[in-house]
């Protein structure tokens, strides 16, 4: 085994090409899937912040989450009539055009929260309070939006933008509203910047229709199955009940069905699976045959195939490990350029193991390339010339 690693290391051309295969391979692997996952995420990042209800009860006809199909009022108070339902609390979600200091119009996502419980806020505040939204005119803005889309030009020519403060204003639909607050919410699919206020302000930001009423968020009573108040609910008002796993489900089966995100990063990440392969594969067969003789030299001394085999074993699993190791950590670099900006990256541990799976995929490959040439070797190879 000591013979093996010497081998290995010894011509570092073909040691550093095989384990730039794998290097590859393993980043391009772990790279586009996490931007493939975060992308995914992102689909389902208001239900996320949203972790009051156990319920969301909307139009039967809704297929994601920003897919808006309002209901008449009239349906708020059927759903809490119905057993089991501690208690029931209307939420708009609407994209409404907002007019900026300098003149300029921004769609963004007005969130409408209920007058009396504000149930649904933001997760985190920066600055001001959820309470706040109770003061005349009052309106919170997320963090992101507020830092861009949002920012006031700088009186200073070239200079950068100014973000809103408390007590800025903004026009919604004709409408004014006075920033009370900051909150950091995760990202979505839709870039739009958000607007929290309450249910009865965001019915006044609205064009005025019949039905504004987008979500119900239901909370059962302790004790009570989940998804059998969700079936009565359905079965009784003819609406539709998810919980909040269940409405994240069916908005990334949307996206996955109706949208070319897998396509696109399913092939580069078959690419990167594809090339990795066929370098490591072509690399370590030359570095095998490079070394036929050494393999010659070692069976005429004794070496039994299974010896030979676990030579090349070992070389391809430290190829393996020292080229999936620096390939996740660079790909890992993304996580920390992607914090606060427009990157969608997010890499959970089963990334980690798929490219492990691809990794040894790769590094079987090559090995059993190399073992076909080394099982049929002669170990008088040794003794011929060149």
């Amino acid at each position: 085994m000591h013979i093996a690693i010497k081998m290995l290391v010894g011509n570092r051309g073909k040691y550093f090409g095989m384990v730039f295969g794998v290097f590859l391979s393993a980043m391009i692997i772990t790279q586009q899937s996490s931007i493939f996952t975060g992308l995914i995420s992102r689909t389902f990042g208001f239900l996320t912040d949203t972790t009051y209800p156990d319920i969301w009860v909307m139009d039967p006809m809704v297929q994601y989450v920003d897919d808006f199909k309002p209901m008449t009022d009239t349906k708020l108070l059927q759903v809490r009539g119905i057993d089991g339902v501690a208690s029931a609390v209307p939420l708009y979600k609407g994209v409404l055009r907002a007019r900026l200091e300098d003149g300029s119009f921004q769609q963004t996502n007005v969130i409408g929260l209920d007058d009396a419980s504000l149930t649904g806020g933001p997760p985190v505040m920066l600055a001001g309070s959820v309470a706040d939204l109770r003061k005349s005119d009052g309106i919170i803005v997320d963090e992101a939006g507020n830092n861009k889309r949002f920012a006031k030009k700088n009186p200073i020519p070239g200079g950068p933008k100014i973000p809103l403060a408390i007590g800025d204003t903004l026009e919604i639909n004709d409408k004014r509203g006075v920033v009370v607050g900051i909150a950091r919410v995760q990202r979505t699919f839709q870039t739009n910047p958000v607007i929290y206020t309450t249910y009865s302000r965001a019915m006044s930001f609205a064009p005025k229709e019949r039905k504004l009423l987008t979500y119900i968020l239901v909370k059962v009573h302790p004790g009570t199955a989940i998804e059998t108040v969700a079936t009565r609910i359905t079965k009784l008002t003819g609406l539709q009940a998810l919980t909040n796993a269940q409405f994240s489900d069916s908005t990334v089966t949307y996206f996955l069905k109706n949208t070319g995100i897998p396509i696109n990063f399913g092939i580069a990440v078959i690419l990167g699976l594809i090339i990795g392969t066929a370098i490591c594969g072509q690399t370590f067969y030359g570095f095998t045959l490079d070394n036929v003789r050494y393999f010659g030299a070692l069976k005429a001394m004794g070496a039994s195939n299974v010896v030979l085999l676990k030579m090349i074993f070992l070389q391809a699993l430290l190829v393996g490990l020292i080229g999936y190791g620096s390939g996740t950590g660079v790909a890992s670099l993304f996580y920390f350029l992607s914090k606060n900006s427009e990157l969608a990256f997010r890499l959970p541990w089963q990334i980690l193991a798929i490219t492990g799976c691809a990794v040894t995929f790769t590094c079987l490959i090559a090995a059993l390339l190399s073992m076909l040439k080394v099982i049929f070797l002669e170990p008088a190879i040794v003794f011929k010339g060149e």
